[in-house]
């Protein structure tokens, strides 16, 4: 199920004996402002497949337990049944609860990128509009960049999502963004995909995600509560 991929290979020495997204058409030199990104859009220029996806060396969707009560990474049969059902894998949703997603997100970064994507997505017609509408309102979204999607949802969402990206990239000057903030790329496909799948109306199922790391929870959480209350910007 599972194909190891090194992004941002371009331009490294290091190798880590997987395939890099460097091979074939792709924009891997854009890592460190597309992240992950880069192995989205090689995955997409490169790869044959009924399905696709995306996980992480930090995070995976999480496959049931078996008898010994272990959690497992989601396995290629787990994920097979569950596809007949839904369109879509996403993970859990992340709800800010005292936040929406545009005021997270505002208070985490610069807005003007958001802002761009946002009008950009809602110009393509009435149904990206009033889904990009709903973003900015609600308090949940579905963030990591995480998915398994069947082909041709995902070559529509590549199709649709590069694009505005790349015109966002064109317009934004990230001089003056800090080291984390020049990651606004990746930041930004997270609110976006949403976005799509809702304007398209397509169907999907959450799926628990588990970490390959510990989590510290309280300094997320504290974090969280002063970006929102004084405007820290940051991780």
């Amino acid at each position: 199920m599972y194909l190891p991929l090194h992004v941002g290979k371009a331009g490294k020495n290091l190798d880590l004996g997987f395939p890099g997204d460097n091979t074939g058409e792709n924009i891997s030199e854009k890592n460190p402002a597309f992240c992950e990104l880069t192995g989205i859009y090689w995955a997409w220029k490169n790869l044959d497949a009924d399905y696709v996806g995306l996980a992480h060396y930090r995070r995976h969707f999480r496959g049931r337990p078996g008898r010994d009560k272990w959690d497992c990474i989601l396995t290629g049969q787990q994920a097979e049944k569950l596809l007949r059902e839904t369109d879509v894998l996403l993970p859990k949703r992340r709800n800010y609860y005292i936040e929406t997603v545009y005021g997270q997100y505002v208070h985490a970064h610069p807005s003007e990128p958001l802002d761009l994507a946002l009008r950009l997505a809602a110009e393509q017609g009435e149904g990206y509009a009033a889904a990009a509408e709903q973003l900015k309102k609600r308090s949940w979204t579905h963030i990591f960049n995480m998915f398994i999607m069947k082909k041709e949802i995902f070559d529509g969402y590549c199709s649709w999502l590069f694009p505005i990206l790349f015109e966002v990239e064109r317009q934004t000057d990230t001089a003056a963004f800090s080291d984390y903030d020049k990651r606004v790329y990746g930041f930004l496909s997270e609110r976006l995909l949403d976005v799509y799948l809702e304007a398209n109306g397509i169907s999907y199922r959450e799926v628990p995600v588990m970490f390959m790391e510990k989590q510290n929870w309280l300094k997320k959480g504290g974090a969280f509560l002063k970006r929102k209350f004084f405007g820290s910007k940051g991780d």
